[in-house]
């Protein structure tokens, strides 16, 4: 592993051995996706390159560089699949970038450093975690303006958002715990506690149940969105970065073991380790739910993974450094 590897890996290391730069994000939303239709694009965050790599994934092949600057992370797409939204931590920003023109349009100027991000089913607000300040941005993307503060744990990385939209939850590192917030009030109205240092934060389709990558834990923490409870945790690989669902199944990114372990998500038995590249983090599953995608940091790839098969069945080439944080998939026409 480079030794880049070691200093730019958030999620591994305390917050007082890294720059800002090292964030490692993971956080997706399965109920803002269009269930009915098949991804066509990655729109990958490389941290790295400093820029968002688009890739045909009929073809595996990179037919667009985007340049973003400021270390870019996270992402969020938005449901129609025009928009893209990312955060640049060391910038203190989010880039708006048009999908189809292939460039960002406005950047929004965030203190502290932004780094989860997730979009409201309805396309506004966006919610975006500052790593620094405890806290989570409500942002109006079209007029580019903070709308609400709002209270977390220390050290929030990954954020989503309930399919109805009425329920945010961010990843609160530093506090072993998830931060519950109504999206109506805009305040805070429980916490979670969960395994330790959790970073990706996923919530199931129907909005029932939310699950953690715990990095310091090696486990996943499963919670019941309705008791506001842990109900389960699953042991799974190193540095377990983020987690995707699947055809009743969850996969996780593990970042040490350069694998993505998969489970059954009614018994919570392990069933699979899957290898994929090196260093994977980002990971997101297709509208149509067969298929999973991998962004691997170290080897600069992105890992096919069959959902049913669990085969990885290619591995296309990315920018240097991909994160690809959050929803980094786009289905087009």
């Amino acid at each position: 592993m480079r030794l880049a590897a070691a200093l730019l890996c958030l999620a591994a290391l305390s917050l007082a051995a890294l720059s800002l730069g090292a964030l490692s994000l993971g956080a997706l939303n399965l109920g803002a996706l269009n269930l009915g239709a098949r991804a066509s694009e990655a729109f990958v965050t490389n941290q790295l390159g400093d820029d968002v790599s688009v890739l045909d994934l009929a073809g595996g092949k990179i037919t667009a560089t985007i340049p973003v600057g400021g270390k870019p992370a996270g992402i969020a797409m938005a449901r129609d699949g025009t928009r893209a939204y990312v955060t640049s931590p060391e910038g203190k920003y989010v880039s708006v970038i048009d999908t189809a023109a292939r460039r960002v349009v406005s950047r929004i100027a965030l203190a502290g450093g932004p780094l989860g991000i997730a979009l409201h089913p309805a396309g506004s607000p966006l919610y975006v975690a500052d790593w620094y300040q405890a806290r989570l941005y409500g942002v109006d993307p079209l007029a580019g303006v903070v709308t609400a503060t709002i209270t977390t744990g220390e050290s929030p990385s990954g954020v989503a958002v309930t399919a109805d939209g009425k329920l945010i939850l961010t990843a609160d590192r530093d506090s072993d715990q998830i931060s519950v917030i109504d999206a109506a009030s805009q305040q805070r109205v429980a916490t979670i506690k969960v395994g330790t240092r959790p970073f990706g934060v996923t919530i199931d389709a129907a909005g029932a149940r939310a699950y953690t990558a715990n990095v310091g834990s090696d486990d996943v923490s499963v919670l019941d969105l309705a008791a506001l409870k842990e109900i389960g945790r699953v042991k799974v690989g190193k540095r377990p970065y983020a987690v995707a669902l699947a055809q009743g199944k969850g996969f996780v990114t593990d970042q040490y073991s350069q694998t993505v372990s998969v489970f059954d998500l009614a018994t919570l038995i392990p069933l699979a380790r899957i290898d994929v590249g090196e260093y994977p983090e980002g990971i997101e599953t297709s509208p149509d739910g067969k298929t999973v995608y991998v962004a691997n940091w170290e080897s600069n790839g992105l890992s096919v993974i069959d959902a049913a098969s669990l085969t990885v069945t290619a591995t296309f080439k990315t920018g240097d450094g991909p994160r690809a944080f959050g929803t980094f998939l786009r289905s087009t026409p």
